[in-house]
């Protein structure tokens, strides 16, 4: 067993396993459950959000043992970097993981819980959503600074990025999810629009993305659309062809 706990929550190291030693029998479930599973439990004057990760394949338990960094490991390593770099992300607190003679069994990524108004999803499935536009533009320069940070969110989707609000039309932004990322000195052009390709379908919201973008960023806000819609079009292509194969795969195995 493998057990890292935040500095900042050294003294409380081993209530912290406690919670997790016990997570198939207590805590509230958070969410359907359906590949991970996320589990919220009572803490003094707070909630902490265990997420225990889906047991991974043959491969995976002896890459993530020999070769690999655990999910857990990275998801705590990453929001820590994150934090560092003065980017929005649930306090992280610590991870377990778990291992037999042929590697990786389970793991677990603990970090506060945090209740928001809403994620990303709302602005895309509600767009009468109050102040959306608002949110949009802040959304679309809290993205910026990721940028300039050199910061590549790969799971970046409707429902990894957290809203609160925090002020008269402000709003604060929180990444979750993190397991996969990359840092990068610089990116280029077509690396920062890519990785906006997957927030939206639509196209008067990257409409309104670009506009904002282009008022930081050393591109006229027509190119900056055009690139933005390309990448986002192409990622909508290319989930739609998978899904369709999963339907034909789902409809053979019937």
């Amino acid at each position: 067993m493998k057990y890292i706990v935040s500095p900042l929550f050294a003294a409380f190291a081993a209530k912290i396993q406690e919670y997790i030693f016990t997570f198939q029998s207590s805590g509230t479930l958070f969410g359907d459950g359906q590949r991970n599973k996320i589990k919220l439990f009572e803490w003094n004057d707070r909630t902490i959000n265990i997420k225990s990760f889906k047991i991974p394949n043959l491969i995976n338990k002896i890459a993530y043992r020999y070769f690999r960094k655990s999910k857990a490991r990275r998801s705590f390593e990453y929001a820590t970097t994150l934090l560092e770099k003065g980017i929005g992300t649930p306090q992280p607190i610590a991870y377990l993981e778990n291992y037999n003679w042929l590697g990786l069994t389970s793991s677990f990524y603990v970090s506060e819980h945090l209740v928001t108004e809403l994620t990303f999803r709302e602005l895309v499935e509600i767009p009468e959503y109050p102040e959306n536009e608002i949110i949009l533009r802040q959304f679309t320069q809290f993205c910026f600074d990721l940028h300039e940070k050199g910061i590549e969110f790969l799971d970046h989707s409707p429902g990894n990025t957290l809203i609160k609000k925090v002020g008269d039309q402000k709003y604060a932004f929180y990444l979750v999810d993190l397991n996969r990322m990359n840092f990068h000195t610089t990116m280029d052009f077509d690396m920062r629009m890519k990785n906006l390709s997957r927030l939206t379908p639509k196209k008067e919201m990257i409409a309104i993305m670009s506009d904002e973008y282009a008022k930081f960023y050393p591109q006229p806000k027509e190119i900056v659309f055009e690139k933005m819609w390309f990448f986002t079009q192409e990622f909508q292509q290319k989930f739609a062809k998978k899904q369709r194969l999963k339907k034909k795969l789902k409809f053979w195995k019937a």
